[in-house]
Parts: C-alpha cells; structure tokens; sequence
C-alpha cells in the first residue's frame, strides 16, 4: 500500500487534534458536506492529510468571519479550480502530442547513426568525423 496525502489514515480524534478542533466538529462538518473523510467496514471515518489541511483551512476562514456556507462555496471553487488546471494541463499536453506528430513538424538530420529524428528546436550533436554518403 502506497502512502500518500489522499491516504485515509487517521480516526476522528487525531484529526481533530491535528486540524486543532473538537471531534465533535468534525462530525458536524461531515454532516455539512464541508469534508467528508471515507468510511471503514465498520463505519468509523478515517482523515487523509489532504481532509486535516482542509479543516485547518476551514478554521482560518472561520476565523476571518466566514459562514459554514461560505466556507463551503469556497472549498467548492477551490475544487473546480483544481479540476480546471489539471483538464487545462491535459489539453496542453494533447495538443503538443498533435503538433509533434503531424506531418511537416518533423525534424531530422543525418549522422554517423543514420538518420535520426530531433525535436523542433533541438540540434544535432556535432562530432569531428566525416561521414561520406554515396548513393547505391
């Protein structure tokens, strides 16, 4: 098993004690939908270290005087952003696979190897041999 931010390892009460909170508080913004931590066979909830670092945010926002339903239009926005960049990030690498590999955007040169393929902008690497091409 892989351990990472999204890893649902902590019960209730390290989280709260981690996000610096009641436990209490925690169920009550479960209940809210402000985060919801995944649930074991034995319905108990376990925290990622991603759901602590939303409840410390939820706590600072809180302390600026943001309401419950505030807090949870942000998070809201925060997450769509977060999807927004990574769909924009898949996009960009999608189209820079089309560009690569349509006709006429190829670059090659001939060396010692043969002929070889290079990226747009990249240039072969010079070596001191002459290489004398005859055709058959």
């Amino acid at each position: 098993m892989e351990l990472n931010e999204t890893t649902p390892l902590f019960v209730i009460s390290v989280a709260a004690e981690l996000a610096g909170m009641h436990p209490q508080t925690l169920r009550q913004y479960d209940r809210l939908g402000l985060v919801c931590p995944t649930r074991t066979m034995g319905k108990s909830r376990r925290y990622t270290m991603q759901d602590v670092a939303k409840l410390r945010e939820i706590a600072r926002l809180s302390q600026e005087g943001v309401s419950l339903e505030g807090i949870k239009r942000v998070l809201s926005l925060v997450d769509e952003n977060l999807e927004l960049r990574a769909r924009v990030r898949d996009l960009e690498r999608e189209l820079a696979n089309q560009v690569m590999n349509q006709p006429g955007n190829r670059v090659f040169a001939a060396g010692e190897q043969g002929v070889i393929r290079l990226s747009p902008g990249q240039r072969p690497e010079r070596s001191g041999s002459v290489v004398l091409w005859r055709r058959r």
